[in-house]
């Protein structure tokens, strides 16, 4: 098997390995308990890119000194949404670590999840 994916090309390779990785997420979902799948989910939620790419160029318009009044008003806002759904997923890692009996920090090891540089 091996020999045949050394001889697709780079873009084929990448789907091909896409393909293997929601594979092998369906496999590991199927195998775990309901509740701890579904955290997982809530864990892995996240804001819209759209709202991401907006959020970010009203950061650099801030960082720049451009920022409007009105923009500044609906940078709180995102960064209130922001906030509340960062606190959310911490509750969910808990609850996960409580699920699994293992600590917060080794839980987050385990998905591979860093803190972020400005905490």
């Amino acid at each position: 098997m091996l020999k045949a994916v050394e001889q697709l090309s780079l873009p084929e390779l990448e789907k091909f390995v896409s393909q293997v990785l929601l594979l092998q997420g369906q496999r590991k979902a199927n195998s775990l308990p309901q509740a701890e799948a579904e955290l997982l989910i809530k864990i892995n939620q996240s804001i819209s890119s759209d709202i991401q790419t907006y959020y970010d160029e009203l950061i650099a318009k801030r960082q720049a000194e451009t920022l409007t009044p009105t923009e500044y008003s609906e940078l709180l806002r995102l960064t209130e949404q922001i906030e509340k759904l960062q606190a959310q997923r911490i509750e969910y890692l808990a609850e996960l670590a409580r699920f699994r009996k293992i600590s917060l920090t080794a839980l987050m090891e385990d998905l591979g999840i860093q803190m972020p540089a400005y905490a």
